[in-house]
């Protein structure tokens, strides 16, 4: 064994000993409470945001009401995610939503603003849906090689 691997076992049979020996915690201290949003929030400033990448009124309209929706979710406000917009001549509007690098929403929008607020609140709906699959996916599959945004 090298001096290094011997100061290292030497340190953690210290460690175990002094764990050992010490006074275990009464059991009369109260359990704290899981963090509230806010409390997570004051932690990372970037959780929760619903960020607007759109170019066009009818994007932005689409974003407003995406937004709204999105909020309304239950524990949305753990997730940050970005509403997209590609305007195109023939179709109106391509807009997606990314969680990370990748697309839990695609469609495209029709020039006519009146359908803005009934697609923003499906794609909310399922840019959630997803979103919740990707997390669960990345608590299940865990591997040494890939990344966690590589999952």
């Amino acid at each position: 064994m090298g001096s290094s691997t011997r100061t290292g076992v030497l340190a953690l049979c210290t460690l175990a000993a002094s764990l050992a020996h010490a006074d275990p915690a009464p059991l009369s201290e109260p359990v704290q409470a899981a963090p509230t949003a806010e409390v997570r929030r004051t932690a990372d400033p970037m959780v929760g945001m619903v960020i607007n990448r759109t170019i066009t009124v009818l994007g932005r309209e689409f974003y407003q009401h995406f937004a709204a929706f999105w909020r309304d979710m239950p524990e949305s406000d753990r997730y940050s995610v970005s509403v997209h917009e590609r305007p195109t001549a023939i179709r109106g509007s391509q807009v997606w939503v990314q969680f990370g690098q990748k697309r839990v929403f695609q469609a495209y929008l029709s020039p006519a603003r009146a359908a803005a607020k009934d697609a923003s609140q499906q794609a909310a709906q399922l840019s959630y849906k997803n979103v919740l699959d990707i997390e669960v996916a990345r608590m299940l599959f865990q591997d040494r090689d890939l990344g966690p945004e590589e999952i």
